[in-house]
């Protein structure tokens, strides 16, 4: 046991981190159910999927940041700092007049969240044991699946029995309760700073993401600026290529370039990158297919994907027993393995499949997915120095941010593509129908005679976003192979 785990009351530092977690998680998603009560307060339609991106963007930029500095100032305080952030930015979404006012203060909300999910990673691998950190981690990483299930639900009792301000009020008593709990039951020895911050390398860094992100929530649009995408992928390579030069340099960089001679560690957050990429396809497609072309209601719905967040759990229990015995490279491959079959299954499955069906892949998704993101966790934790676990870390979760963020813009391209395609060749359909067939509450305005058309439309559309997903698993399958060398050793 740590000196860490020894001096905290491990068992309440863990539920605050749970709760950390899941609010956090929750936040990323609750907002979209009251999204159409806030439009109609603050009449702000056209800047709306900012309330989205800036949290995500935000939250990506602020991630490495705390990594580096939860390893150089203390786990504590960077957590504690990061809640309060979060909470001050919540308080103020939740009082904001304007959808600007609102965008700026989930902007602020979204640098707090930045510091949760790695420095709860972290503090995870300071206070708990290899086989038994493995599912401390699972649980915790289950919490997003879960919250995408629930927060639907959350979201609308909340909107219709108080008003959408609460959505951003709750997260005050419960952030309150994770800064007592945290700062009273967990401890850790101070640590001295050494050097100053690489005021350079985040300068840059922060740059080359934001450049990145943008260029991928344009392309998300409809029509797409192709002449800013293209300014933005430059100024993304400039200062990559600069944030490099920086930090090979730097006295204490917010990155070691020494991290990327490990083969392991590169493998690894490129699996979870393409893997986290695959999972918000399919927590955002499935649903799709479910309640447009199954016609069930969104709460039904939603439930397709609830069995992966179970077996999650189970992936992640699972993982915790083979680290200790073989390779990070024999388990990403077992791993990708489940997925790979839940990704052709997909792929391959009729427009009018039982409900059932969609449970099955569910089910054998989740064991991937729990398999997959511990084994990356604790494999980068474990090729560091003591010193770097928090830098490793908060580039894991990085790497998980942003397989999501660009990823489903790219998702949207292809169905936004497809359907249009769709409907100049189907005639009597548009695409408004489309918005209509997707909703089920809104799905029996039309006709019978254009319905199936409508759902072959989208079944088609789902078919290719699910043969890029695909690609992926195969691509991640293909990055895996490069760390083949260590495939006898393990943790």
């Amino acid at each position: 046991m740590t000196k860490t785990a020894s001096k905290s009351n491990v068992a309440l530092v863990t539920i605050a981190l749970f709760v950390a977690t899941f609010m956090s998680a929750i936040e990323g998603t609750i907002v979209s159910t009251a999204m159409p009560t806030i439009v109609g307060d603050l009449r702000g339609v056209a800047l709306m999927n900012w309330v989205f991106s800036i949290f995500l963007l935000t939250n990506a930029i602020a991630t490495p940041i705390y990594g580096k500095l939860a390893d150089s100032v203390g786990r504590k305080p960077m957590f504690i700092l990061g809640i309060l952030i979060f909470i001050v930015g919540s308080v103020m979404s939740g009082l904001s007049h304007s959808m600007l006012v609102l965008i700026i203060w989930r902007a602020i909300q979204g640098i707090g969240a930045g510091s949760i999910m790695p420095i709860s990673n972290t503090i995870i691998a300071d206070i708990y044991p290899l086989e038994k950190r493995a599912q401390i981690l699972g649980l915790n990483s289950s919490a997003w699946g879960i919250a995408s299930v629930v927060a639907p639900l959350l979201g609308g009792f909340i909107v219709d029995h108080l008003s959408w301000h609460w959505i951003f009020f709750i997260n005050l008593p419960i952030g309150l309760i994770v800064l007592i709990m945290v700062q009273w039951f967990f401890h850790e020895e101070k640590r001295h700073v050494k050097s100053k911050m690489d005021i350079a390398g985040t300068s840059w860094l922060t740059l080359t993401l934001l450049a990145v992100m943008y260029a991928f929530q344009l392309i998300g649009q409809n029509p797409i600026n192709w002449k800013v995408v293209a300014v933005c992928f430059l100024v993304t390579i400039i200062s990559a290529i600069m944030f490099i030069r920086v930090e090979r340099v730097a006295k204490d960089p917010l990155i070691p370039m020494a991290l990327f001679d490990n083969r392991t560690f590169v493998v690894q957050n490129i699996v979870v990158f393409l893997v986290s990429g695959f999972l918000i396809g399919y927590e955002v497609y499935l649903p799709d297919w479910t309640q447009g072309i199954l016609g069930l209601r969104a709460s039904m719905a939603g439930f397709a994907v609830t069995p992966s967040s179970l077996m999650w759990i189970f992936g992640s229990f699972f993982a915790g027993k083979l680290l200790a015995r073989i390779s990070p490279y024999r388990i990403i491959n077992l791993s990708l393995f489940f997925i790979l079959v839940g990704a052709i299954v997909m792929v391959l499955l009729p427009a009018y499949t039982p409900f059932a069906g969609f449970l099955l892949i569910s089910v054998i998704c989740g064991i991937g997915f729990g398999l997959t993101i511990t084994t990356s966790i604790i494999s980068v934790q474990n090729t560091v120095k003591p010193t770097e676990i928090g830098v490793a870390t908060s580039f894991n979760t990085l790497c998980r941010t942003l397989g999501q963020t660009l990823m489903i813009s790219v998702f949207g391209i292809v169905m936004n593509m497809t359907m249009l395609r769709g409907v100049r060749q189907t005639q009597g359909t548009s695409l408004k129908m489309m918005d209509k067939l997707i909703n089920p509450q809104t799905a029996n305005e039309l006709s019978t005679n254009v319905l199936p058309k409508l759902r072959n439309i989208l079944y088609q559309s789902l078919h290719n976003v699910f043969v890029v997903a695909l690609i992926l698993i195969l691509i991640a399958y293909a990055a895996n192979f490069i760390d083949r060398k260590n495939r006898n050793g393990h943790l």
